[in-house]
């Protein structure tokens, strides 16, 4: 024991302060990445190259409707069509959003930063571009929010944290750039729940634009809220453990989580390098394949990114696809689904991995400990906003034995390995948030996408009545690198039902609404 202790005093402690000097003076995760790199591939064969894009369907007639509020709920497609008939300009297009953005968010509190002057700018090189017969694509000219872990140049990065509220990094986020080379323009700064976690941030709480007297779950909670009240056609957001699908479900709006290593996260504030994704919020399944068409791609300065073989989702053939559903599927999708010829069976993903969760987080809470290690020693979580979050699994996760970390991964490989081999459909149908399974796919990399399904009624309702209501949503679920299958099933679905097109009624809460939206 005393050979342990000279040990510890003479030679660990040396290396943990200068590898603290080192790598851990900066938090965040921005820089000085771990080359401990998970891979989520399962092909044994190369990445094509993905330079090619997909291949749109041809949107014609649309006519530019009479009110803001119609042309505000429109989809990406259907814009991209305005523009590019020039129907309506980038720059009347962004207004109409900035408006929306302004009138909503003193209820939703789901905006931390207007980027308004970077957003006329863009719209008025868009509206110039088309002017001179240059035209991007559908997303040319389209304004959209960035969930605010991601960092755009000259304007605030808060990662939605009392800490870091005036942070400003001069890093232009990959993904940024990808939108910004696609034409897009970017109007607001979307709440990110403090570091990442919920949706409790320093200005506030966002609240579900269906219910309001709830909240939007998080923590990607800003662009699953914004979306889902037309104050932005789309946004992106981020999943380590379920930012993206628990916010889109709450929410009722339709967004993906996309392969690992899909999306480049330089510029991104990091909880787990072998975790966190990045995917969009959208109305409905063909604008995410849009949107996902345009940031995917490898990412020369992270690790983890690479190409992924995705066949184009505009073009699968989902009767040749058989689909499985699990017992908590919703079977109205199932039987649509059938309808329109895909081979649907029931099926069970089976595993003997029993620690899921517990894999999770002590991969989670190790690796966000590591890029938030100076914060967290010098006490600055004191001041986190809830305190039952973070500091407690820091906290906790500073207490976890290096060895027994290693070990942890070892089982995720272990699970990922069962679930291949269990993996015997093209995809398959069931609750986007069942926590287990939530665990088990970000732990393996796995797509799914949100699907709204419809409405329940509220718990206790009023008995004068309101409009406010549950959504309903289910996950469909494909192979790594088959975001493609997911994305036309969930196309499929959505070209024969309208859930994903309704309209929150916030500005129509009926008796007893508790929050008042201001007049226009």
């Amino acid at each position: 024991m005393v050979e342990i202790e000279m040990g510890v005093k003479e030679f660990n402690q040396p290396i943990v302060t200068a590898n603290r000097k080192l790598v851990a003076s900066e938090n965040g995760g921005l820089h000085n990445p771990s080359y401990l790199v998970f891979n989520g591939h399962w092909s044994s064969e190369p990445a094509q190259d993905m330079r090619k894009k997909f291949s749109y369907p041809s949107v014609t007639g649309v006519r530019r409707p009479e009110s803001e509020e119609d042309i505000a709920f429109m989809s990406v497609l259907e814009l991209g069509q305005l523009i590019k008939t020039k129907q309506i300009s980038s720059e009347e297009l962004t207004g109409i959003f900035l408006r929306r953005l302004k009138r909503y968010n003193p209820v939703l509190e789901g905006v931390i930063t207007y980027t308004e002057e970077l957003a006329y700018k863009q719209a008025k090189e868009a509206d110039d571009l088309l002017a001179k017969g240059v035209y991007l694509g559908p997303l040319h000219g389209i304004p959209y929010g960035l969930k605010d872990i991601i960092a755009v140049p000259h304007y605030k990065t808060t990662w939605g944290s009392r800490t870091f509220k005036d942070q400003v990094l001069n890093i232009e986020a990959w993904v940024y750039k990808r939108l910004k080379s696609a034409g897009a323009v970017l109007v607001a700064k979307l709440v990110s729940g403090s570091l990442a976690y919920d949706d409790i941030w320093f200005g506030g709480r966002t609240r579900n634009p269906w219910n309001i007297e709830e909240y939007s779950t998080g923590s990607s909670a800003g662009p699953a809220a914004c979306t889902s009240a037309g104050m932005v056609p789309f946004a992106i957001g981020s999943e380590t453990a379920g930012s993206i699908t628990f916010p889109a479900a709450r929410c009722g709006v339709t967004a993906l989580r996309p392969t690992f290593g899909t999306v480049g996260r330089t510029g991104v504030m990091s909880i787990s390098e072998s975790l966190d994704k990045l995917g969009p919020f959208c109305r409905g399944a063909a604008d995410c394949t849009v949107v996902l068409d345009a940031i995917r791609g490898q990412d020369p300065d992270d690790l983890s990114s690479r190409n992924t073989s995705l066949d184009d989702p505009f073009s699968v053939d989902i009767a040749k696809l058989t689909v499985g559903y699990l017992d908590d599927a919703e079977m109205e999708v199932v039987s649509v689904l059938r309808s329109k010829g895909v081979n649907m069976v029931p099926f069970e993903l089976n595993y003997t991995v029993e620690s899921v969760q517990g894999i999770l987080n002590f991969t989670m809470d190790v690796d966000m400990l590591a890029h938030f290690d100076e914060w967290q020693r010098s006490r600055q979580d004191d001041d986190y906003e809830a305190q039952d979050q973070w500091p407690v699994e820091l906290r906790r996760g500073r207490m976890i034995p290096a060895v027994d970390y290693v070990q942890v991964q070892r089982a995720r490989g272990k699970l990922i390995r069962e679930v291949k081999e269990s993996f015997k459909v093209d995809a398959f149908v069931g609750n986007a948030t069942d926590w287990e399974r939530v665990c088990m796919g970000n732990l393996v990399g796995m797509p799914v996408i949100v699907v709204p399904t419809g409405f329940k009624n509220i718990s206790n309702p009023p008995s004068s009545g309101t409009r406010r209501r549950t959504t309903i949503t289910t996950g469909i679920y494909a192979l790594p690198e088959h975001d493609h299958i997911a994305l036309a099933l969930a196309m499929a679905y959505q070209s024969v039902t309208d859930h994903h097109k309704q309209r929150p009624p916030i500005d129509d809460l009926g008796p007893n609404g508790s929050y008042q939206i201001l007049q226009r």
